[in-house]
């Protein structure tokens, strides 16, 4: 499967964006479905995650009440949209998918192998 990520982007302090991730090659309808980022000089994190249909969406704390994840499985594609958006939220986003997640294991990067190309989000104060 590729992931193609967009909707990056510069916004200011408490602000919104869109983030998209595209799948193509097969359907991820069944996979669960992630998102991490990446500040400069940081590891990558855990943002929020989807995990099989009927089960409530992952988030970190750092971003609860804020963002929300979101799958379209006819367009075969997952989002994240970001609300009041702050300057630590400043980062490359990666959106991952994966088949064989399993629950307690959806906040980890290793559990996921494939991953978009990331997209840069830039928030100014």
């Amino acid at each position: 499967v590729q992931l193609q990520a967009s909707g990056g982007g510069l916004v200011q302090a408490g602000g919104s964006l869109r983030l998209s991730c595209a799948a193509s090659g097969r359907t991820v309808s069944r996979d669960t479905v992630a998102w991490f980022r990446q500040a400069p000089g940081k590891e990558r994190n855990f943002v929020a995650a989807l995990f099989r249909t009927g089960y409530s969406p992952v988030y970190a704390e750092s971003v609860k009440g804020r963002f929300t994840i979101s799958r379209d499985n006819v367009k075969n594609t997952m989002y994240l949209q970001m609300n009041n958006l702050r300057p630590e939220d400043t980062a490359v986003y990666y959106c991952a998918v994966d088949s064989s997640v399993i629950r307690s294991t959806l906040t980890s990067q290793a559990a996921y192998r494939n991953w978009g190309q990331g997209t840069q989000v830039t928030v100014s104060s």
